[in-house]
């Protein structure tokens, strides 16, 4: 699962980063620099409760990226930082960026440039966009560390989209719904948002197949992962015709 879980993961955060640099790129080479581009929150300066000003969420972000270019060695970052005076576009930029990164960048997106990338993936509002970019860092990192997900409580769970906004993930609002999110939310997310990153439904079949064969024992189901019954049945984990 935890395999499936960072294949996943990679297969979305390309197409995220894709995204997010065609759409930003329209607008400017640099305008990922351009404190228009943001909500005022994330271009305002921070207080730290004794009257002290901070930099903003957007300055330390951009810090953050310096120092990951900085100590990059890729041949492109180098072209750059030699022949462009260290300044990248965001269609380059992207490409150095960690899935972190990508989620705080997106966090502070004006919602107008939000929600375009979000409805690129089907997904109606730049709210539940970056609540799932939120759960796909979470879960990326307790796969790459060898961390169990089969009965793990989400700590950075998956907002359910409302009613029949997203038709294909109905089935997590029913009244059967597991109250608790456990690892299944965040991989119906990933199927969803798998069906523009990379169509097709050979993950999601996959991940499927895996949960339909899961151990049954007295201390351990597959009902530990949040599945309710008949979910794995849904027309998410088919094959397209």
């Amino acid at each position: 699962m935890r395999l499936l879980v960072l294949e996943g993961v990679e297969r979305i955060e390309i197409a995220l980063r894709m995204r997010l640099g065609y759409s930003l790129g329209r607008a400017s080479a640099f305008a990922h620099e351009d404190a228009s581009t943001f909500v005022s929150a994330f271009t305002r300066a921070q207080a730290d409760g004794k009257g002290t000003q901070l930099a903003s969420r957007h300055e330390m972000w951009l810090q953050r990226v310096r120092e990951r270019q900085n100590n990059s060695d890729e041949a492109f970052v180098a072209h750059f930082r030699f022949k462009y005076d260290d300044r990248m576009p965001i269609w380059a930029l992207t490409e150095v960026l960690e899935l972190g990164h990508v989620a705080r960048l997106y966090a502070g997106l004006r919602n107008d440039i939000a929600t375009e990338i979000a409805v690129a993936f089907g997904v109606p509002t730049k709210q539940l966009m970056q609540s799932w970019i939120a759960t796909l860092n979470y879960v990326r990192n307790l796969a790459a560390h060898h961390a169990r997900l089969f009965n793990r409580k989400l700590v950075s769970a998956p907002k359910r989209p409302r009613g029949d906004s997203v038709p294909l993930l109905a089935h997590l609002t029913q009244r059967e719904a597991p109250k608790q999110f456990g690892s299944y939310s965040a991989l119906a997310v990933m199927a969803y948002l798998m069906e523009s990153a990379h169509p097709g439904r050979d993950w999601s079949v996959r991940v499927a197949t895996l949960l339909r064969d899961f151990p049954t024992t007295n201390h351990l189901t597959v009902e530990s992962l949040g599945v309710a019954a008949g979910w794995l049945d849904e027309d998410l984990w088919r094959r397209r015709a």
